[in-house]
């Protein structure tokens, strides 16, 4: 595994996790008292899920896209 790939599933994995995190656990509660610790202890659950998930998935992703961007000719 070498460090960037590691950094972009870090990063992206919180960046996503947070934004679906946040907008689920909104819908699901809407603004209670205890929002905030509720949406923390969601979030720790699906940060490290994220993270494994972008991980396994990437190189699938990547050559999927590669294949359908050569079969538009962009």
């Amino acid at each position: 595994m070498n460090i960037p790939n590691l950094i972009f599933a870090a990063i992206m994995g919180g960046l996503m996790s947070l934004s679906i995190t946040l907008a689920t656990t909104l819908v699901r509660l809407g603004l209670a008292p205890d929002f905030f610790w509720v949406w923390l202890e969601v979030w720790s659950v699906a940060y490290p899920v994220a993270i494994i998930c972008i991980l396994i998935y990437r190189p699938f992703v990547s050559k999927l896209t590669a294949k359908i961007v050569g079969q538009l000719k962009l």
